[in-house]
């Protein structure tokens, strides 16, 4: 019996030790299937000090392997977009804390990792710049490691990481300021994004003007080639090549077509004309004229493409307009008196190119067929002063009559505020045909100086010789001296647009001398957006107001008697519909004359005029807007 039972003993013990060495080997089955990159090309991995026995094999499958934090690494400095609160851990053992990290990436190709701080507590680790780990250009990181994270993002030299959701309030510790290394900001201004390559070509871009379209001050302007400082100012520009006040305003649309700004400029007035008195009559009429406009950069300069039509042959009576005290050009070979002649279908097809010359300065070449010479002042439809005024001014003729002229060649120089051109062109009046192309010979010339001391203001003397310009007269020829001073004021919901022009014919024909001189004074007010009030003030010398049938009744002898007449307008307006591109307003006028006693037999005592009108044009263009929105780029160009 005893025997038996120390067999069973016997074999109790071989079988309980046969399950301890059993339950050992299952103890260090996970600490074997952990992920070693010990043996990983260019790894090292630091040496472990030997392990005790049983026990620490046991304590260690207690205690999780480390995760390879590519953030821990020397010179790294992760963004933590997700990173959990780290839990409160019990202290480690002294052996724990000197134990090496798991994961050591200094060894991988490629990568230079900096050096282990000093053993010393006295020297404070101090890593050269050879030794910081991810400032080489060009770097490339191995795809070792399967567990990279997509939140982590290296912004390398020579790296573009896509970043998924940019924080503007990220901290300084999520932003790598490496040395020699520069961020791009998350969100560049449409300034500096303006100017990087290929920005201006890029289809559908808001931005794809480039660096064509930028403010200038307050106002909009075209760049003159790829000069920063040289900008033709939108607001500047008045009729042919003139200058009017650069903060004057735009009534225009505009659209970008690829590397071509077009700009379209149009106005529509319709309503009853009533001209008082005996010489006076009423009609049914309208008034109105298109220009489109085309810019793009063409080599080291600027191109710009203009055109400009009326239906006024169509809209207007046989013969013109009626206008008391008008004169100039013919109709059915006889002159035209108190009425204003119909313009052109083609009032003007014309090119311009300006090239920079420096910061400051610029030359250009105008080219028109029909255009406008360098003489005068802006033609009086394109003047902010007279913006409202459906009239044309009486001393039209002595001032700016040359707005269509068949044939010129302008050019001249620019620097700062001033400008310097001339013209060689076709002088002849347009014919009664008000359809067609006129050929004469360029036979006229005039000169021009212009100057803008500010933004406000704009000032300009000119002469011209204006060989047999009237067809009444072929073997009449002018000269012609205009001086005009041009203010614009904005205010908060409004504008005062104002100019001051003079102008004198010096005529010569066989035996005979004659100086005509015109005055007018105009000016626009707009207030609280939508109201428009106008005048205009004239004295203007008359010879051509009596037909022979005329010259008899009232017992002159002259062919060419000169009186002096005097035109006051009062006017306003108020815009009833408007919308972002159009603007319609009611508006209505009265005329006051004085004149000498002489012509009472024939024009009555004190003869009045009215209008009431409608009209129609583009809306007021928003600078602030086209900033905000991005149709121009947000620099802010200083004045030449």
């Amino acid at each position: 019996m005893k025997s038996v039972n120390a067999n069973n003993f016997r074999l109790s013990i071989k079988v309980w030790s046969l399950v301890f060495a059993s339950f050992l080997l299952l103890a260090d089955l996970p600490v074997l299937a952990q992920h070693n990159m010990s043996n990983m090309p260019g790894m090292s991995k630091s040496k472990s000090k030997p392990k005790s026995k049983t026990k620490k094999k046991v304590a260690r499958k207690k205690q999780p392997g480390k995760k390879h934090d590519m953030g821990n690494m020397p010179g790294m400095n992760m963004p933590g977009t997700h990173r959990r609160k780290p839990r409160a851990r019990r202290q480690k053992t002294p052996a724990q804390k000197n134990s090496a990290n798991k994961t050591d990436m200094s060894n991988m190709p490629g990568m230079k990792m900096p050096a282990k701080p000093s053993s010393s507590p006295t020297q404070a680790p101090k890593p050269s710049p050879q030794q910081m780990p991810m400032n080489m250009p060009g770097m490339q990181m191995p795809q070792a490691s399967p567990s990279a994270s997509p939140q982590t993002q290296m912004n390398m030299p020579g790296m573009q990481m896509p970043a998924a959701s940019p924080n503007p309030q990220a901290s300084p510790e999520q932003k790598m300021n490496m040395p020699g290394m520069q961020m791009p900001t998350a969100s560049p201004s449409p300034g500096e994004m303006s100017g990087m390559k290929g920005m201006e070509n890029m289809p559908g871009n808001s931005m794809n003007t480039g660096p064509l379209l930028v403010m200038s001050g307050n106002s909009m302007g075209v760049r003159i080639g790829a000069s920063e400082s040289n900008v033709m100012n939108l607001g500047q520009m008045g009729s042919g090549t003139s200058w009017q006040p650069t903060t004057s305003p735009m009534y225009m649309m505009d659209k970008i077509t690829g590397k071509w700004l077009f700009m379209a400029h149009f106005n529509l007035v319709a309503g009853l004309n009533s001209q008082g008195g005996p010489r006076g009559t009423t009609k049914f009429e309208s008034a109105n004229w298109f220009m489109p406009i085309a810019f793009r950069r063409v080599g080291p300069g600027t191109l710009q493409l203009r055109g400009m039509f009326s239906l006024e042959p169509f809209t207007f009576a046989r013969g013109g307009s009626p206008l008391l005290f008008q004169t100039g050009e013919t109709y059915k070979g006889q002159p035209i008196i108190d009425r204003q002649h119909p313009h052109d279908l083609f009032m003007e097809l014309s090119a311009q190119y300006t090239v920079p010359l420096g910061e400051k300065g610029s030359w250009f070449t105008y080219f028109g067929y029909p255009g406008e010479p360098a003489l005068g002042p802006p033609a009086f439809m394109h003047r902010a002063s007279a913006s409202e005024n459906p009239s044309a001014t009486l001393s039209h003729h002595l001032q700016d009559s040359t707005h269509i002229s068949f044939g010129v060649f302008t050019t001249g120089f620019i620097y700062r505020g001033f400008k310097l051109e001339g013209s060689v062109f076709n002088g002849h009046e347009p014919d009664e045909n008000r359809y067609n192309f006129d050929a004469n010979r360029w036979n006229s010339r005039s000169a021009r100086l212009s100057y803008e001391p500010n933004n406000n203001w704009s000032m300009q003397v000119s002469y011209g010789f204006l060989r047999s310009p009237e067809a009444s007269a072929p073997t009449t020829d002018i000269r012609r001296v205009t001086a005009s001073v041009q203010y614009n004021k904005p205010f908060n919901r409004g504008n005062w647009a104002s100019a001051f022009i003079w102008g004198r014919n010096h005529t010569s024909s066989p035996g005979e001398l004659h100086n005509l001189n015109g005055y007018t004074a105009e000016s626009t007010v707009n207030f609280l957006d939508k109201n428009y009030l106008y005048t205009r003030l004239e004295l203007v010398d008359k010879d051509e107001l009596l037909r022979v049938s005329d010259r008899a009744l009232l017992g002159i002898k002259d062919d060419h008697p000169s009186f002096r007449i005097g035109g006051y307008t009062f006017g306003g307006a108020r815009d009833v519909w408007n919308t972002k591109k159009f603007s319609m307003a009611i508006g209505s006028d009265l005329t006051f004359y004085s004149k000498p006693a002489v012509l009472d037999r024939l024009y009555g005592n004190n003869p009045v005029s009215w209008r009431l009108f409608l009209r129609v044009r583009p809306a007021k263009m928003d600078m602030n807007a086209h900033a905000m929105h991005g149709n121009t780029s947000a620099e802010t160009k200083p004045k030449q």
